[in-house]
């Protein structure tokens, strides 16, 4: 009887474990959202303004996101930030600064979808959009459309709560005019690293 009672509780104490380590898997269903913060490098040669290298300073700002899986490995994810404010640089002045809101729209592929592990990698494609606002001295910039591609990796600390980290890579370019007048380009491909925390329901 002894014997039974301690084979019985093996099971059990197993059946929770498997059960605990298949809940850490990203499953079809799963939806999440997500937060944290992220840099994002602009480089150099960022295009040019009135016949001068144009310079757009790095920034960094929070990020937020949601996501929702079709399949164990297969999900698309919407994620944005809060407005970046770069600083603006021409050879001969400093032009001030403008803001600048990107949004994503990404198909992503979770290579350890459906298997139990803490580490869920992922990588994604997509539509970057970019609005341009509060520009100097009647600067106006246009809005942009891209591609955009990241690669990240999510860890389970819970269930339902995951460490995020990510990099991802943007084409963002838009005419610049002053009182309607073309007066150069952004053309920039910023990189932004990223870190924060996924919530999984």
């Amino acid at each position: 009887m002894s014997n039974m009672k301690l084979i019985s509780a093996a099971v059990v104490t197993a059946g929770l474990a498997l059960a605990s380590q298949a809940a850490l898997a990203y499953n079809a269903g799963d939806a999440f959202v997500r937060g944290g913060v992220a840099q994002t490098d602009t480089g150099s040669g960022n295009g040019n303004i009135n016949g001068e290298s144009l310079n757009v300073q790095s920034e960094t700002g929070f990020t937020f996101g949601a996501g929702y899986l079709f399949t164990d490995k297969v999900g698309v994810e919407l994620n944005s930030s809060e407005k970046f404010e770069h600083q603006l640089n021409a050879a001969s002045q400093d032009l001030g600064s403008i803001d600048r809101l990107p949004v994503n729209l990404l198909v992503n592929y979770y290579p350890m979808g459906g298997l139990d592990s803490r580490v869920q990698p992922y990588v994604g494609a997509g539509l970057n959009y970019t609005r341009f606002s509060g520009g100097p001295d009647n600067i106006d910039v246009r809005r942009s459309y891209g591609a955009i591609g990241q690669a990240g990796v999510d860890l389970a600390v819970t269930q339902n709560v995951l460490l995020n980290g990510y990099v991802s890579y943007a084409d963002v370019d838009g005419e610049i005019k002053r009182d309607g007048e073309h007066i150069g380009k952004v053309d920039m491909d910023p990189v932004t690293i990223g870190g924060g925390v996924t919530f999984r329901f």
